[in-house]
């Protein structure tokens, strides 16, 4: 199952299309602190996460998951400073607003085939 978590309604809608058509499982959250609640009930296999969202921003939510689940970050306000936080931080990759389908699909799958120790990851 595939978390994403995005303040922008648009793209939630957009991924979630995209990863259904795929076959993919998918969870949609509009805000940062309503992914970390959910994490009470559900137990995603990634997160697609949204670095800029008002008040928990996904830095914030990327400190408080620590390890426990692998994030992806996609992000449309793209600088180095965002892309070495969040690396060092732990995040399994880093995509830039738009992405192309197959490379996110890609990504998701590389992510959690590693999760599940099936795979080397994504270079």
């Amino acid at each position: 199952m595939v978390a994403v978590v995005d303040d922008e309604e648009s793209v939630r809608r957009a991924l979630a299309r995209l990863f259904r058509s795929a076959g993919l499982d998918v969870e949609t959250y509009a805000s940062g602190a309503e992914f970390l609640e959910s994490l009470d009930t559900h137990s995603p296999d990634c997160v697609l996460l949204d670095l800029h969202m008002p008040s928990l921003n996904g830095f914030d939510v990327q400190a408080r998951l620590g390890k426990r689940v692998p994030v992806i970050v996609l992000t449309g306000h793209d600088t180095g400073e965002s892309y070495k936080r969040a690396i060092l931080a732990g995040a399994a990759a880093y995509l830039r607003k738009p992405v192309d389908d197959r490379t996110l699909l890609d990504t998701i799958a590389a992510v959690v085939d590693v999760k599940s120790g099936g795979g080397a990851g994504p270079n």
